[in-house]
């Protein structure tokens, strides 16, 4: 048992325990945690020089897998339509819900107006979605600053291999091979990771001083209850809307959440989602095809998640969301990095990264906003479980099935 536990847990804790050593070095030494920062960048330059490759085998690897998994056709659509509707109503709601109960404004300004220019007035839209999208040189896209228009070309890259089939069989190995390569590599360098984020932490403290760790457990009390209220009301409207007794759908759900909290890994949890669909009558044909690719495409905890770290980053550097435009924007940002994280086991930051490169801010903040993520990342885990059974379930039902 101990084992076990270490093992789902041991990673996390870790972290946690250099997040906490970090803070603590960061209050006592003050400036002079000054000299911490170097091996915190250190560490996150490892982690940058892996990125640009990581992106591109995980991406275009899942589309080919995608392609091939079965699930096409109205059911794919039907999947695909599913995960952005629940997806988005996590994003809307949590975005009200840290509007109302907001623990950013204490950190306002703190970082200066680096992040001014994406929510400047006067913006033209157009341009700014043709620069976040593509480039004009294939070169660029071999540069972490260019993660939006890298994830499109692996996209691509990935759908052309699969729609060619045995003429591109050995690219196909080779993107297969090459993102269990790079995995790994970034494995090993996530090992250091409770070193050098707690070295990054120190500094951060020791330059803004002890508030900011308090600021951290009040965006972790917020995310917990944006949580709760998705997985306990929202997930309820859904199993109603399927037509499933309540009684039934939460005895169903107590094994994937259970195991969600247990391991705090989402495709740990794959094979009892998998029973628990079948259980509540979704067909074998719905259940392989779509829990699967819930796994990487569909987080609505990554989600809520994300909405904190992206108001973290804006009200830190001094522009808070204003108006449809500036909600538009979090929650867009929001559920495009719940897709990157999804997509690539061992995330990396990746999607901190790809925060950083929309509103144009070093690099280095990506560390920042990973402290979110791991501080929320038991929550987060089991609303993505959760949402990964009721998808399913609203799947069949728009599919024009019922559950029995």
């Amino acid at each position: 048992m101990k084992n076990a536990f270490l093992k789902n847990y041991g990673a996390t804790l870790l972290l946690l325990l250099g997040l906490v050593a970090g803070g603590v070095l960061g209050a006592v030494l003050g400036d002079g945690a000054r000299v911490l920062r170097a091996p915190g960048m250190l560490f996150l330059n490892l982690v940058f020089m892996l990125v640009v490759p990581l992106v591109f085998f995980s991406v275009a690897h899942s589309l080919v897998v995608m392609q091939r998994s079965g699930a096409v056709g109205r059911i794919l659509a039907t999947a695909l339509g599913v995960f952005l509707a629940m997806s988005l109503v996590a994003g809307v709601f949590s975005f009200g819900f840290m509007s109302a109960w907001n623990p950013f404004t204490r950190i306002l300004g703190q970082g200066g107006d680096a992040a001014g220019s994406v929510m400047a007035e006067g913006v033209d839209l157009g341009e700014a979605l043709v620069s976040a999208l593509t480039v004009d040189d294939f070169a660029l896209l071999l540069s972490r600053e260019h993660l939006l228009p890298l994830i499109l070309f692996a996209a691509l890259f990935g759908l052309a291999v699969a729609l060619l089939g045995q003429k591109a069989a050995l690219v196909e190995r080779f993107i297969a091979e090459g993102e269990a390569v790079v995995i790994k590599m970034m494995g090993l360098v996530m090992k250091f990771a409770p070193i050098g984020i707690g070295c990054y932490f120190a500094d951060t403290v020791g330059s803004l001083g002890g508030q900011i760790v308090g600021d951290y457990f009040e965006i972790f009390l917020v995310v917990c209850g944006a949580t709760a209220v998705c997985y306990l009301v929202f997930l309820s409207l859904y199993a109603l809307f399927c037509r499933v007794p309540l009684g039934r759908f939460w005895k169903e759900m107590l094994p994937p959440s259970a195991t969600a909290v247990g391991t705090c890994s989402s495709a740990a949890c794959m094979p009892v989602n998998m029973t628990a669909a079948r259980r509540l009558g979704v067909s074998d044909k719905i259940v392989d095809g779509i829990v699967p690719l819930g796994i990487n495409l569909h987080k609505d905890g990554s989600v809520v998640c994300s909405v904190a770290k992206v108001l973290f980053a804006l009200y830190f550097f001094g522009v808070p969301p204003q108006g449809l435009g500036g909600a538009a924007l979090v929650i867009f940002l929001a559920l495009l990095e719940s897709v990157v994280v999804g997509a690539i086991p061992v995330g990396g930051m990746t999607g901190e990264l790809l925060i950083c490169a929309v509103l144009g801010l070093d690099p280095s903040f990506a560390a920042a906003l990973l402290i979110i993520g791991t501080i929320c990342d038991i929550p987060a885990t089991l609303l993505n479980v959760a949402g990964n059974l009721v998808a399913p379930l609203l799947v069949q039902r728009l599919s024009g099935r019922r559950a029995p």
